[in-house]
């Protein structure tokens, strides 16, 4: 995770907020894991924003977006925050945080940052890779870690 940390860090750094993490988006430069460099790809959403032009736009993929884009206020580059922290959550357990067949019901459940560690996989997972999860997975974007807390 830490170097897809230092790549959204990267791209907010010049003011770019991907506004679509998700594994489809994440991509290896080569098949030897060994010396393979990920790389973040389809900035197809991206765009600019600035601490006096917000993001306004609902977009994302459905399982990934964060709540304060699904509930239509100005928002800024720590959707993509939220957004890492599912890909996270996923690569750690092998499940989703948040799922429902219907998109409805899972938007309503991403709004009220519904998820747990009951999966299985959790019993072996590191309470420091918890610990970051649970922070960034905050529903009120002001409380969720920011870049300078997560480096």
């Amino acid at each position: 995770m830490s170097p897809l940390f230092d790549a959204v860090f990267y791209c907010h750094g010049l003011g770019i907020v991907h506004r679509d993490l998700k594994p489809e988006n994440l991509l290896l430069d080569t098949k030897d894991l060994e010396k393979a460099t990920i790389k973040i790809s389809d900035f197809g959403l991206a765009r600019f924003v600035t601490s006096e032009e917000l993001a306004t736009t609902t977009c994302g993929t459905p399982g990934y977006v964060a709540p304060e884009v699904l509930s239509k206020k100005p928002y800024d580059q720590r959707c993509d925050y939220w957004s890492l922290a599912v890909v996270m959550f996923i690569m750690l357990s092998g499940t989703p945080p948040f799922y429902h067949e219907d998109n409805f019901e899972l938007f309503e459940i991403i709004k009220k940052g519904e998820y747990d560690f009951g999966a299985p996989a959790w019993a072996e997972i590191s309470d420091e890779a918890k610990d970051l999860v649970r922070k960034l997975l905050v529903v009120n974007p002001e409380n969720r870690l920011n870049m300078d807390e997560i480096k």
